[in-house]
């Protein structure tokens, strides 16, 4: 794409489907009904967000980087792809012991198997994920704020990207009970921004991306933690 204000943007709406729309395809899929619609779909959120990562990570540097910065992206990067593959497969198991449940075909619910299908779901996936998340999202801001771009920031992309990819980080952090790492770790990038990089935000779409995205989230979780006094997820109190 010519213009790297607008890879935030393809990367920041793709973001939200994959991570927040595809539960609307909790449908049974025909070709095999133990799993759904949004099982399926989600195979395809590595091979679609993880390329998109790896050309913004080529666009904060018009050289060649240093062979560290690769391999941190690729550990990182292997994080991410480790806690989403744990969830989905989790998450279908998870699914599928609570619908035959509610059918009152068989009741898993309190034994061991589904403890830990929980456990791998809703806990240690999460925070391997969202780790990776985090941490490849601070390694393009680190990246981004040492390069400045060729190309100016187009602002009114940027900050819509920003915003949308910002509301997906509360969702995530929010829905997936990561609040401990997510909250710290959007304060410390607002903090950053706003006493050092206020400038350099000018200078590199990425970076700016990413910067308005940690604000926004940052600021969205704040206020939903002081309006509920702390963190229900979200679909609790819809």
């Amino acid at each position: 794409m010519k213009h790297k204000s607008f890879v935030p943007l393809v990367f920041a709406v793709l973001f939200a489907i994959f991570f927040l729309g595809l539960i609307l395809f909790r449908i049974p899929f025909p070709l095999y009904p133990l799993l759904n619609y949004q099982d399926v779909i989600d195979l395809l959120t590595p091979l679609v967000l993880i390329p998109l990562y790896w050309v913004m990570f080529r666009y904060t540097d018009g050289e060649e980087s240093h062979d560290s910065e690769q391999i941190v992206f690729m550990v990182l990067a292997s994080l991410w792809v480790m806690g989403h593959g744990m969830h989905l497969a989790a998450n279908s198991i998870d699914n599928l012991a609570e619908g035959l449940a509610k059918k009152q075909v068989l009741d898993i619910i309190g034994t061991d198997i589904y403890k830990l299908t929980y456990f791998l779901d809703e806990q240690l996936s999460h925070y391997i994920w969202h780790l990776g998340i985090a941490g490849l999202t601070a390694l393009l801001i680190y990246r981004g704020w040492r390069h400045a771009a060729a190309e100016k920031v187009t602002w009114w992309v940027t900050i819509t990207a920003g915003v949308i990819l910002g509301i997906s980080y509360f969702a995530i952090f929010d829905e997936g009970q990561t609040v401990p790492l997510g909250l710290p770790f959007t304060f410390i990038i607002t903090l950053l921004t706003l006493i050092w990089g206020r400038k350099r935000l000018t200078q590199q779409p990425i970076l700016a991306f990413f910067a308005i995205a940690c604000m926004v989230a940052f600021v969205v979780l704040a206020v939903w933690g002081l309006v509920w006094g702390g963190f229900p997820e979200i679909l609790d109190v819809i």
